[in-house]
């Protein structure tokens, strides 16, 4: 186990949080023990018990045949609470839905982790409504507009990737360092980042950093579909996003009295 400050890590703590990421990330794809056991190099016997103390705690479930093993509802109620009790959030989603009323298309806010972004609040488009929540997602931050909104606000050599090609979520995405690197330094002239297809085909995206720390880690973002993403429009989306972030920024200092969270 790795050392952090001086302090030896907990093993089965850290395989307890290991198993529990893996299962949320496969969403609505249940796994069964070996799986489990071989992509996490545990044994099979220790994962099994593992498995069982957590369903009784809550934190996994199983299908009726035991055979089958998926996220608990105790993981909703911590993410929930996270969200609840950051005060960035709380004082970000009025803003959300004044940029949703003035332009009709959806709006997002999200947070860097590591190299992927995480989704905080969504706004939905008033002429699209998706069934799924993305709340709690993930993307690679090198792949959309809120990421690259704020990889720019790094210098390229603290960029959180290891060597190799970037994954591609469509066509237009980037896949090597250098277009990458290319591409925000258009970001840091320009203010914002633009997403042309490439979190998502058929959808461009406009994202904004939200500065009121450093190096930011937060940003708000707007979705459109590129069917309807006139240069009118487009002027518009930018103009009103910028102006959100204006707000923010300028109210967020506020709230204070609240812990540092590293």
């Amino acid at each position: 186990m790795p050392e952090s400050s001086g302090v030896r890590g907990v093993k089965s703590a850290a395989r307890t949080v290991a198993l529990l990421e893996l299962l949320a990330t496969r969403g609505d794809r249940p796994a069964r023990l070996d799986e489990l056991a071989e992509e996490l190099g545990v044994p099979r016997s220790s994962m099994y018990q593992l498995l069982q103390t957590l369903i009784e705690c809550g934190w996994v479930r199983s299908d009726t045949t035991g055979s089958l093993y998926g996220i608990g509802i105790r993981a909703l109620l911590t993410g929930t609470s996270y969200l609840d009790s950051d005060p960035h959030v709380r004082v970000v989603r009025p803003y959300l839905d004044e940029a949703s009323d003035a332009l009709g298309e959806t709006i997002h806010l999200a947070r860097l982790d590591g190299p992927d972004v995480v989704y905080l609040a969504t706004r939905e488009s008033h002429e699209y409504l998706r069934t799924i929540s993305r709340v709690g997602r993930r993307i690679p931050a090198h792949a959309g507009a809120l990421g690259k909104a704020l990889l720019a606000e790094r210098p390229d050599n603290e960029l959180p990737f290891s060597e190799g090609p970037l994954a591609a979520l469509t066509d237009n995405t980037h896949t090597t360092r250098s277009t990458l690197l290319a591409d925000l330094a258009e970001v840091r002239e320009r203010g914002y980042s633009i997403d042309r297809e490439e979190t998502v085909t058929g959808i461009a995206g406009f994202g904004f950093a939200l500065r009121y720390g450093t190096p930011a880690t937060d940003a708000i973002s707007c979705s459109v579909p590129v069917a309807r993403l006139s240069e009118a429009h487009e002027a518009r989306v930018i103009a009103v996003m910028r102006e959100m972030r204006t707000k923010i920024e300028s109210v967020l200092p506020s709230a204070s009295g609240t812990p540092d969270w590293r």
